[in-house]
């Protein structure tokens, strides 16, 4: 694996003017001319293109955006935005960027795009990734799958590693192995005073345990470690009902997530599908309520572990024996970037009252605007106890900010945000929340959480000790995310 390279660092910073003798315009354009990648301010005519994010219906109005092509880029431009009162938002595909840029979040910030840094080493051996800043689950599981290996990937081919690790990352394997971020062995950051450091258990513990799911407040990651795993194949697929019977559905999915072991992750999920042609026949312009299952056992077992669900005789099942590169497909994200609108909510119990309040909000009577909405089952090592349990039979550190959750459910819903629905997702997110709410855990998913949040909603107990972090690496607020500390 490579390490960072401080002479490198050392020589980027002898390039660095004097900027007391410059006003910002000129010290943006001494940072451009300096820059590997490239530096775009309002006006210009790719600015527009570069300040996007993946969900079209965020408008990011940063005071400039740097395109980064290597480390020394992002050195260079903390420094500047540190030099001159701006604040540095590091963003790879911008996934979940509403919070970031509501209110003006971004007037005062360079947008630091890092999106072009997606080299992907494997150490097969060692069962170890190094990933950039900018690297997707699709580039990971391409590299990792030749050796038969697999890391604990989001649901969609182009969701940001660095991103969704920050923030916990629940994978398809996440009852059997936890949070990807529990995975993680190392991190090299860019902090606010413009040094480029390497964090792990031994070296700066405090910054390595924060990072760990606390978020990207705390510094800029140009790589991340993490551990791979001997999972090559998986039984999974998905079983759909037409949407009318959502309520029978869902509640015999319930029951069945009771007694499955952790060995099976899976998500309930009702489907409000526009006539698209990009969408195959049996989904396009219908309403569906489907069971997405991953199953980490024999076919036969898996056989055994469906039975009381396919005795519900779905209208399809794809479920079969797959290569884990194939998860990516199995949620059906969208593959471009869209406009959308949707938030999260993480449920304490899902009883059989939760199950009929959910159908009522967003079953095929309900006149529902939203396109997707689901029910995640977590448990397992998805607990925060039985994370730190497992830390040493995975070898891997203590885990960090978040270990997992103490709630039994995940709840995201969204739909499309297209001219003239604004209201109605509005109208029908809020409806949903509120009748799921009696059932509501105390503490959220920090990548479910698309709007801002109360600080101590995301956190919890660990609040204080994250501010703590934040006050010793970045006492000015340098670094600004999606969803701050403080």
């Amino acid at each position: 694996m490579n390490t960072p390279v401080p002479i490198a660092i050392a020589d980027v910073r002898a390039q660095r003017t004097d900027v007391a003798a410059l006003s910002l315009r000129e010290a943006l354009a001494q940072l451009a001319f300096r820059l590997d990648g490239r530096l775009l301010i309002p006006g210009e005519p790719d600015f527009d293109a570069s300040r996007a994010a993946w969900n079209l219906a965020v408008e990011q109005h940063p005071a400039a955006v740097v395109i980064a092509r290597s480390t020394a880029d992002v050195v260079r431009t903390v420094e500047t935005a540190r030099d001159y009162g701006l604040a540095v938002a590091p963003q790879a595909t911008g996934h979940n960027a509403a919070p970031l840029a509501a209110d003006h979040g971004l007037a005062d910030a360079i947008l630091l795009r890092t999106h072009e840094l997606r080299e992907v080493e494997v150490d097969a051996e060692a069962r170890i990734a190094r990933v950039e800043p900018g690297a997707q689950w699709g580039d990971v599981v391409a590299a990792v799958a030749p050796y038969g290996l697999t890391a604990l990937a989001g649901s969609s081919h182009d969701v940001g590693v660095v991103g969704y690790t920050l923030g916990g990352g629940v994978s398809w394997l996440a009852r059997s192995h936890g949070l990807a971020a529990n995975h993680v062995v190392a991190i090299e950051v860019v902090t606010a005073d413009g040094a480029l450091r390497r964090v792990d258990a031994e070296h700066e513990p405090e910054l390595f345990w924060a990072l760990r799911g606390g978020g990207g407040d705390f510094a800029v990651v140009t790589a991340l470690e993490f551990r791979l795993h001997d999972v090559a194949d998986v039984v999974a697929g998905m079983l759909l009902f037409p949407a009318e019977r959502a309520e029978e559905v869902l509640q015999a999915w319930r029951a069945w997530t009771e007694d499955v072991p952790d060995s099976v992750m899976s998500v309930g999920r009702v489907l409000h599908l526009p006539p698209l042609p990009d969408l195959p026949p049996f989904l396009s312009g219908r309403s569906v309520v489907v069971v997405e299952a991953v199953i980490q056992e024999a076919p036969e077992r898996a056989d055994e572990l469906l039975a009381p669900l396919r005795a519900l005789g779905a209208e399809l099942d794809t479920v079969h024996p797959q290569p884990t590169a194939e998860l990516l497909a199995l949620h059906m994200d969208p593959p471009e970037p869209s406009p959308a609108f949707g938030d999260g909510m993480t449920l304490r119990e899902l009883t059989p009252e939760a199950v009929r309040a959910f159908v009522g909000a967003v079953g095929a009577d309900s006149g529902t605007a939203l396109m997707t909405i689901e029910l995640r089952h977590l448990g397992g090592r998805l607990r925060p106890e039985a994370a730190r349990d497992a830390a040493a039979s995975f070898d891997l550190p203590e885990p960090g900010a978040t270990a997992g959750f103490d709630a039994a459910y995940l709840v995201f819903a969204g739909g499309m945000a297209i001219p003239g629905t604004g209201d109605a997702l509005a109208s029908s997110l809020g409806r949903l929340f509120a009748v799921i709410e009696p059932w509501r855990a105390e503490v959220e998913y920090l990548n479910f959480a698309e709007h801002r949040r109360d600080p101590a909603r995301l956190f919890g107990d660990r609040l204080d000790r994250l501010r703590a972090v934040k006050r010793a690496v970045d006492p000015t607020g340098v670094i600004r995310s999606n969803h701050p500390v403080r």
